[in-house]
């Protein structure tokens, strides 16, 4: 491709490189200069203007789009994502409904890599999406890119993006209380995990609320007819043998993990009664602000149970934002 100044003369079938007023109307940058066009700038008085010319084996920017976009997400339907119509080299990803993102990294490290005027920008993998949310977008640099990066591109690009949908349908709810505590305390957690499931288009089918004790626990387990369970405790899991991990083994589950490298949210545990699986949420979980218990629950919810090397991999960005409330900050005051 060939850039800059030219006669106007010469301008007839050229891409225009930035806007110009012609009399009455507005040629936008991008626009392929037509023989009105040329007649127009003219009339407006201009003896030359600012071109990219295309060259044998070049493709155009909207072309390159949406070649490198059906290359990147080659079944969207299946990848829970619609594709937008490319438009000024762009091409958007959009997810279908609620999920977790999933990203090949090395494959986006690998487009990025072929050209700098090819690019593809996603989210965060594993970032939690809903229905209409931008997840990535394809963008052309230039106004034409050499056919023969553009196939470069191609070849490394399939597959580069999907979103895992949430395949659990019904959950259920159990909170404690411990002596003392304000009914705002129960409300406020009712209405923070009630508000995640909503989220991921999880109906809740009960919330419980029971004494902060391991059989209380551990019969409202019994009781649950859901496809996950989610347990917040009146006063905080500090050990894999504390009240909610020790009613789950009583209800005849078992405990998987206990304690996750993401702060907040390291006193979350894990397990599974049956096939149904077992969260408990850390008390930060009482606010809808982010923390581990989000990554966890998100997961769990598309049917990605995280293992010892998914857990592990969360502290690569598990320090959360500062929440400046926290009864217990993360240095000594003093």
């Amino acid at each position: 491709m060939r850039f800059g100044p030219v006669p106007l003369r010469e301008a007839e079938g050229a891409v225009l490189a930035h806007s110009q007023r012609a009399g009455g109307r507005v040629l936008k940058k991008g626009a392929v200069l037509d023989a009105e066009a040329v007649a127009a700038l003219a009339d407006a008085g201009l003896s030359e203007v600012v071109v990219a010319r295309l060259e044998p084996g070049d493709v155009a920017e909207d072309a390159a789009a949406q070649a490198l976009a059906r290359a990147a997400v080659p079944e969207p339907g299946a990848a829970g994502l619609t594709v937008t119509v490319p438009h000024t080299g762009r091409v958007n990803f959009k997810a279908t409904g609620p999920g977790v993102l999933l990203v090949d990294s090395a494959k986006v490290r690998a487009i990025n890599a072929v050209d700098p005027g090819l690019t593809l920008a996603t989210l965060a993998p594993f970032t939690r999406v809903t229905k209409g949310l931008l997840t990535g977008t394809v963008k052309v640099i230039p106004y034409a890119v050499p056919g023969a990066a553009l196939e470069a591109a191609l070849e490394v690009a399939g597959g580069a993006m999907r979103v895992a949908p949430v395949v659990l349908a019904r959950a259920a709810v159990v909170l404690t209380e411990v002596p003392g505590q304000k009914p705002s305390v129960t409300e406020k957690g009712r209405a923070a995990v009630v508000g995640r499931l909503d989220a991921l288009g999880i109906a809740v089918t009960a919330v419980e609320v029971v004494p902060h004790a391991p059989g209380a626990v551990a019969d409202a387990l019994q009781g649950t007819k859901a496809d996950l369970a989610l347990i917040l405790t009146g006063s905080a899991t500090s050990d894999a043998h504390d009240v909610a991990p020790e009613a789950l083994r009583r209800a005849g589950g078992r405990v998987d993990r206990f304690g996750m490298p993401v702060d907040p949210g390291n006193l979350l545990f894990l397990g599974a009664l049956g096939d149904m699986p077992v969260i408990g949420l850390p008390g930060c979980a009482r606010s809808p602000a982010l923390n581990g218990a989000d990554w966890v629950l998100e997961r769990v919810a598309c049917g990605m149970i995280p293992g010892p090397d998914e857990f592990a991999a969360m502290g690569v960005g598990g320090l959360l934002k500062e929440i400046p409330i926290r009864p217990q900050p993360r240095e000594r005051r003093g």
